[in-house]
């Protein structure tokens, strides 16, 4: 694909005190080779050596700052409010993307304008050392199982998997009927309100690409707050149609799965599909997958 009709992606880093694995963020961005790229860096006056790390990339970002701000989301929202990318997505000053990510995603919102925000069905951590720990695989993701909790594990319902911020990406006119902000009243579960609001206006669509991962070690803020996390992810739930699933309801969609398997959905009989998307257990997604010689989106189903 042509360099000229490449859409410009714009891409935000916030950051404080994270010298630690700052440069391999940046360089996770940078070294795409995406010809139309923006990238910011929000950094929040931090006390390390994180500045000088920046500086040292500085030619290669279109706008950074080391200034005292409202914290994490404050520095993202203000961040993205300033891009001018048709793309965008932001990713937190631990993590990293895949080198082959900006192409990936870029040729598939060109491709299908249909699809307004796209995640990965395979969600990677990194350990200390910037390794890859663990590839997860994920069928999809659907509003209404959304609604119902079902990406929110941790609280004691059926809930198999988070959407990976790290790996998600949007058009910037989802990001501006949502709203065009991230609500910076949430202190963790910033992310889980903006998937909320895209959720009143689009369908999430997955790729069977890894694109980017989460860093797994022991300062992180998601791991020492988990709680507080799904605390207000819970809240966000119930302010956006939310209607967690029952016990009873959890535990049919747990042994469900473990006796049908996702993977084994689309082999069942229509009239059964049929049934079970009925009784709420079983949900459509869309898929992007690499067919013969390009992307194709196709449907595929959850439980």
């Amino acid at each position: 694909m042509s360099s000229t009709v490449l859409p410009r992606i714009s891409i935000v880093t916030p950051s404080y005190n994270q010298g630690a694995y700052l440069d391999e963020t940046i360089r996770s961005v940078l070294d795409q080779g995406y010809p139309n790229l923006e990238y910011l860096v929000l950094d929040g006056g931090s006390t390390d050596n994180s500045v000088d790390i920046i500086r040292r990339h500085e030619d290669r970002i279109d706008y950074w700052v080391s200034e005292p701000d409202g914290g994490q989301y404050d520095a993202i929202s203000r961040g993205l409010q300033r891009s001018t990318g048709e793309i965008m997505a932001w990713i937190n000053s631990d993590d990293k993307y895949m080198p082959w990510a900006f192409s990936t995603i870029a040729d598939i919102f060109v491709r299908f304008p249909e699809i307004e925000w796209l995640t990965s069905a395979h969600p990677t951590h990194w350990n200390v050392k910037g390794q890859v720990i663990r590839c997860g695989y994920r069928e999809g993701y659907s509003r209404e199982a959304f609604r119902r909790g079902a990406n929110l594990p941790g609280c004691g319902w059926y809930a198999p998997a988070w959407i990976q911020q790290e790996s998600t990406f949007w058009r910037r006119s989802l990001w501006e009927r949502a709203g065009g902000y991230v609500d910076s009243s949430f202190r963790f579960a910033g992310d889980f309100d903006l998937w909320a609001r895209f959720f009143e206006h689009a369908e999430l669509c997955v790729v069977s690409s890894a694109l980017g991962g989460f860093r797994k070690h022991s300062l992180q803020k998601t791991a020492i707050h988990q709680e507080k996390y799904l605390t207000e992810a819970k809240r966000i739930l119930r302010r956006y149609h939310g209607n967690i699933y029952g016990p009873w309801e959890s535990k049919l969609r747990y042994y469900a799965n473990r006796i049908i398997g996702t993977r084994n959905v689309a082999s069942l009989p229509v009239q059964f599909r049929y049934l079970l998307s009925r009784l709420r257990i079983l949900y459509s997604v869309k898929r992007c997958v690499w067919f013969d010689d390009s992307w194709k989106v196709v449907t595929h189903y959850i439980i």
